[in-house]
């Protein structure tokens, strides 16, 4: 675990953008396809192909410090020295980053105590990269990741950190700050962030990242959930909870960074009963969670009624039955198929979730704001949208403005919808298919290249009334020309129509001209 050391740090960061320490730079150390292994969990083409490198002298600082920190080999103190000039071994050892390899005292082979390399990202501030340090993964220990294991960048901290909202908002709230990755991202907009979580190892590294990366302005609270913010009120929370639904039984392990401690989906439900009490009228909350769906009940009608009492806009991006659950997560702490506790575990998992009545798990994403004073909630979607395996850049500027949207258009009447005046966004495009020798199309999909990346099949009258919206004419104007188009009743056709506009001006296909 990394040690505060303000003037170590400071050396440390100096010495790594000297050494060109990037995303780009790292990636550019190994071929596409070794770094397509190091995805998968597999080190070994990487290690061959920076070895080579290392073999015929051509070896750069960066290389040394992805070899050491990325890959998590043992490196020769005089490399590493080379490769920290002004920190140096003995100050990386002191910063609590590396130490002597203790199988040899003779030796000078420096191995790593932490994960420790660059992160890049985007947002609408414009592109930025830190360095992100968190405890070793399973490949550089060599087994099981331990309980209290503090998690780097991965998938669910990128999908979050894409979601966020831009809010310039006064104070902020980080629930379950792990690495410290969230309380970053929102400390670029906020005034004031704090950082909480249940584990004090976990705030370290969150202390140290920040430090770092010289962001200010983070307090860091130990604490469950929202004890350590008792009695305040946030314009923005995150959160990136320890969601995942474990058996509570002694013979399985719990990992700090991903379990909440208790059963089934009980610890969203409870986040989200914390985020009613702790959102400023206002304010907005973005996280992450599970939920269970149990004996029948639609998991998202589960997830309606946590939320009761605020906005609330939630994404289901996928599905797993009650096995395959089960797999992701002991796969996940580091545990094969084939080691000892394996079966053990699974048979665990799925008598759990047998006798509770668990059929499958959601997973997906979850915006919730409060109500200004005096109002109450207007916006209630609960939607299943099939993942496309990628968190796109500027997802959180499309959430920011489907709320406005929402907003503005939501409690319009149809008459005041069809005075809109509309225009296509410019990512969406259209695909046709028709059987061969035929003119008149079977199918017509409108494809969003942003946001959710959603696809919507429509009719030639929807089609062509979304074709026809360039900011001109308004909504009622073109649907009253369709329906001359097409000779039908243009009261019927508007009454069809409407309702897929709203619908299409809320998923950003349609935007206010």
């Amino acid at each position: 675990m990394p040690r505060i050391d303000t003037d170590l740090i400071a050396l440390l960061r100096a010495d790594l953008a000297a050494a060109d320490f990037t995303v780009d730079t790292v990636r550019g150390l190994w071929s596409e396809s070794a770094g397509g292994a190091l995805t998968r969990s597999h080190r070994v083409p990487a290690q061959r192909e920076l070895a080579a490198a290392r073999a015929a002298g051509e070896i750069t600082p960066a290389g040394t410090l992805a070899w050491l920190f990325v890959l998590g080999l043992p490196v020769a103190g005089p490399e590493l020295d080379a490769a920290l000039p002004e920190l140096a071994a003995d100050g990386a050892a002191a910063l609590g980053l590396v130490e002597l390899d203790e199988t040899d005292p003779a030796s000078d082979l420096i191995t790593p105590l932490v994960d420790l390399r660059p992160y890049a990202f985007a947002d609408r501030l414009g592109e930025a990269e830190w360095w992100i340090a968190s405890d070793l993964g399973e490949l550089a220990l060599g087994h099981a990741l331990g309980p209290d294991h503090v998690l780097g960048v991965g998938g669910a901290s990128t999908t979050l950190s894409s979601l966020i909202i831009g809010r310039e908002v006064e104070l902020a709230l980080d629930l379950g700050t792990g690495c410290g990755i969230q309380a970053m991202h929102v400390a670029r907009y906020a005034r004031r962030v704090i950082a909480t979580d249940i584990s004090a190892r976990a705030l370290e590294y969150a202390e140290f990242n920040a430090r770092l990366n010289g962001i200010g302005g983070i307090e860091f609270r130990l604490g469950s959930l929202f004890e350590p913010v008792a009695g305040e009120r946030f314009g923005h929370i995150v959160s990136n909870p320890p969601f995942v639904i474990t058996p509570r039984v002694a013979d399985v392990p719990e990992y700090e960074y991903r379990d909440g401690g208790f059963t089934g989906d009980e610890l969203v439900q409870r986040v989200l009963a914390g985020i009613r009490a702790h959102l400023a009228p206002g304010g907005v909350a973005q996280l992450l969670g599970n939920w269970e769906y149990v004996g029948g009940v639609d998991g998202l009608d589960r997830v309606r009624a946590w939320a009761d009492g605020l906005d609330a806009w939630v994404v289901e991006r996928e599905l797993q039955d009650a096995p395959r659950y089960a797999e992701t997560w002991i796969r996940d702490g580091g545990t094969r198929a084939g080691d000892p506790e394996y079966d053990l575990w699974y048979d665990r998992w799925l008598e759990d979730f047998t006798a509770r009545g668990v059929e499958y798990v959601g997973f997906g994403y979850l915006t919730l704001r409060a109500p200004t004073e005096g109002t109450a909630p207007t916006l209630a979607r609960f939607e299943q949208v099939e993942s496309s395996g990628t968190n796109p850049a500027g997802i959180g500027e499309h959430v920011a403005q489907a709320l406005a949207v929402h907003d503005a258009v939501g409690g319009l009447t149809d008459a005041e919808l069809a005075g809109l005046r509309l225009k296509v966004a410019p990512d969406v495009t259209e695909e046709r298919h028709s059987w061969p020798g035929d003119e008149a199309p079977i199918v017509i999909s409108l494809r969003q290249g942003a946001g959710f990346g959603r696809a919507v099949q429509v009719d030639p009258a929807l089609s062509g009334l979304v074709g026809a919206c360039d900011g001109e004419l308004t909504v009622g104007q073109i649907v009253d020309a369709v329906a001359a188009l097409f000779e039908v009743d243009e009261v019927e056709l508007r009454a069809e129509l409407l309702p897929r506009v709203r619908e299409l001006v809320f998923t950003g296909f349609l935007e206010l001209a």
